[in-house]
């Protein structure tokens, strides 16, 4: 697409809102019920109200934008301006599923049953070497970039199907931050910080019941100090929560992302984006368990999650 064509005023443009634009409003509507049955039980509920005013309100304006000037650049904006909000949305999910026991011990022990030991905790100390633990945060960070870069290959190469990919990549998204709100995992980093890493060696995993709703301590990163662990170290320290462990949204949006990253392939027939994703998207599987914040099982489930989604949404966008 030129650079005329991108502010060129669409012949048809689109009217109603987007899909993934319904999906927000649905999930703001939901949570708020949720705030408002729940606010003698958060500390804050008119800071979480006013967020799901403020975002839905930001929705709304970029529709607006879309709508007074409707061209391709607009709806770049309109639909990577969501992607841009998630970060706000994410650590939501803790404000919401705090008040819920913590299913941090289910989760653990499925771990225990099926490696017989905890590969959130072995896995680092077994490869300590600032080379591979820079590959591994090499593969985490890329997941950040490539959440922007797929999208802006479609809006260059593929205008038609722009807006599909960007909301079956914002859908995933809430898909995923709905488990999170009903099925409260904090993570290791976060878990066996509260437990002791002594009983987490022990496959000893005690209910802390409502523990996170006042602590939000976690174990260190491993590995030693690199450009790449100093990248995931600031988003860790911007974003995270003690929430979102299982399923690994890490995981299963990357699964998407690459999945949309083949479609992209077969649409330019010749393309090489798959030789330098799937080695990025092979760290950051694992990458997710070697930081600690998630256990073996949640970006397995992350892998299963994340293809579902995908496969239903794409069929979504083709009956729509």
């Amino acid at each position: 697409m030129s650079i005329k064509n991108i502010f060129t005023i669409e012949a048809r443009p689109v009217k109603g809102p987007l899909i993934h634009e319904w999906v927000i409003y649905a999930y703001a509507l939901l949570t708020l019920c949720i705030v408002l049955v729940c606010a003698t039980s958060y500390p804050d509920p008119e800071a979480m109200i006013w967020t799901r005013v403020r975002l839905v309100t930001i929705t709304l304006a970029l529709w607006g934008l879309y709508r007074l000037v409707p061209c391709p650049m607009t709806m770049a904006v309109r639909v990577l301006a969501q992607v841009v909000l998630l970060g706000e949305w994410y650590p939501d999910t803790y404000a919401l599923n705090r008040i819920l026991p913590n299913f941090d011990p289910l989760v653990a022990g499925w771990d225990q049953a099926i490696f017989t030991s905890q590969p959130a905790l072995t896995f680092s100390e077994t490869m300590p070497w600032l080379w591979f633990s820079e590959l591994m945060y090499l593969g985490y960070a890329s997941y950040y970039f490539m959440s922007v870069i797929i999208p802006l290959l479609f809006f260059f190469r593929f205008y038609d199907k722009f807006v599909e990919t960007g909301g079956i990549i914002v859908t995933s998204f809430f898909l995923f931050y709905l488990i999170y709100v009903i099925f409260p995992v904090a993570g290791p980093q976060y878990y066996f910080q509260a437990i002791g890493i002594d009983n987490a060696l022990a496959g000893i995993f005690p209910d802390v019941g409502t523990y996170f709703t006042t602590h939000q301590e976690c174990l260190p990163l491993p590995g030693n100090d690199g450009p790449f662990r100093a990248i995931v170290q600031v988003a860790h320290d911007a974003g995270e929560r003690p929430t979102a462990a299982f399923p690994s949204s890490h995981v299963g949006i990357a699964t998407v992302l690459l999945l949309l990253g083949a479609r992209y392939c077969r649409m330019r027939r010749r393309c090489t984006l798959l030789k330098w994703f799937v080695p990025l998207y092979i760290l950051l599987c694992f990458s997710t368990v070697y930081i600690k914040a998630h256990y073996a099982v949640d970006a397995m489930a992350g892998l299963v999650f994340g293809t579902v989604f995908y496969f239903i949404l794409e069929q979504l966008y083709r009956r729509k």
